[in-house]
């Protein structure tokens, strides 16, 4: 079946050489200029890697804290007691998790971005893992979403600065964001150097081959740009 795209994304997709590989500062450029839409596009990555899901020790997984934000406020969720309680109410949390949220949570009440916890309080936490693992919200220790009393703050923190969490799907595929198409291109970049930093470091002891095997790059409805994947593996920060 052909699908058929709307006038703006055809005008749009002509600006894309198909058959190139985009350097990332090139692509950037052209995500903001393909952006067609009348809201503030988020701009995202899709890299195809060489792991396979099937494998336990091909599992990619891990965590960007990107410089310059998504540009939206990050609403967070603290699941804690006691003295936990406090310390997230003075961080800043915008939900404390008590029975009364995990009771609403139960019912389908998602409305916030990232969700924290407390050990202490997992055992009560983990019959959310219906609800909450659809939509990525459940803590996980591996993701530094389940945090001692006393790093609170700075999992909140970590929260609003722009905390993207990544996994490779069943495909073998990474799903990322890192930012608004009103971002300016260097803010962009840093961001994006900052997620692709995060993706080789998660590399997994049982990936023997090439790591990154394709990418492509594009604002939220924009077309695909296809990514120099040698270019895109050389992004360090500094």
């Amino acid at each position: 079946m052909t699908v058929k795209h709307g006038k703006k994304y055809v005008e749009a997709a002509a600006l894309v050489d198909r058959q190139k590989r985009y350097p990332p500062e090139e692509a950037i450029s052209l995500a903001k200029k393909t952006t067609k839409v009348k809201f503030d596009a988020t701009v995202g990555i899709h890299i195809r890697t060489g792991a396979d899901p099937r494998h336990a020790d091909q599992q990619v997984r891990g965590v960007a804290l990107l410089p310059h934000g998504l540009g939206k406020t990050v609403r967070v969720l603290v699941f804690t007691q006691g003295e936990g309680v406090r310390k997230a109410q003075e961080a800043g949390a915008d939900f404390i998790g008590d029975d009364d949220t995990i009771k609403k949570i139960e019912g389908g009440w998602t409305d916030f971005d990232v969700a924290i916890a407390t050990p202490d309080v997992m055992a009560k936490v983990g019959r959310l893992g219906r609800v909450l693992g659809r939509k990525g919200l459940m803590p996980n220790p591996k993701s530094g979403t389940v945090v001692p009393m006393d790093d609170i703050t700075k999992a909140v923190e970590d929260a609003r600065k722009g905390r993207v969490e990544f996994r490779m799907d069943r495909t073998g595929v990474i799903h990322g964001v890192f930012g608004k198409a009103s971002f300016d291109e260097p803010k962009l970049l840093e961001n994006m150097t900052t997620f692709m930093d995060a993706v080789n470091q998660a590399k997994p002891s049982g990936v023997k081959g090439v790591y990154i095997k394709s990418a492509t790059m594009a604002s939220a409805m924009g077309p695909g740009i296809k990514l120099d994947v040698a270019a895109l593996s050389d992004l360090k920060t500094k």
